[in-house]
């Protein structure tokens, strides 16, 4: 299935990060004909960045290779539930698709916490679709979290 294709290359951008001793989250945005546009992983340790997650990364990467301030009919994959700042720049960026490997009820702001999609202030939805990769995603992040405390 194309969904688990262009989440390994998400998967991919988290291993990256990790090694790079960012928390390992990553993202793709992918057309609507099935190209890659743009990539992105946390990146808020080498930027010095709070706002240089992997979504917004991928999301920038995106529109540069568009030309354009909006990813109208493409989709975003990402290895955890973004948090509500990504998620209103996912609406901002009227994404169709957002496609999430792990579920954060913590961090979260789609399928938890403040549910940005749903406040009467979102003014575009994408769809979402949760779950997609959620074995391989938790087992990133956990590994990664137990290496810190121990």
């Amino acid at each position: 299935m194309e969904r688990n294709k262009f989440m390994a290359l998400a998967l991919d951008e988290a291993k990256a990060a990790e090694k790079a001793g960012e928390v390992p989250i990553g993202a793709v945005v992918m057309g609507a004909e099935g190209r890659v546009l743009g990539l992105g992983r946390n990146r808020n340790r080498e930027r010095l960045d709070p706002s240089a997650h992997a979504e917004i990364e991928a999301i920038r990467a995106a529109c540069q290779t568009l030309g354009l301030p909006r990813l109208d009919g493409c989709d975003l994959y990402v290895t955890l539930e973004p948090c509500p700042m990504c998620a209103q720049a996912i609406a901002f960026a009227q994404i169709r698709r957002l496609v999430f490997a792990a579920y954060d009820p913590k961090g979260g702001g789609v399928e938890h916490g403040p549910r940005i999609f749903d406040q009467p202030s979102c003014h575009h939805r994408p769809e979402v679709i949760g779950g997609i990769g959620e074995s391989e995603a938790v087992g990133i992040l956990k590994a990664f979290f137990q290496a810190r405390r121990d």
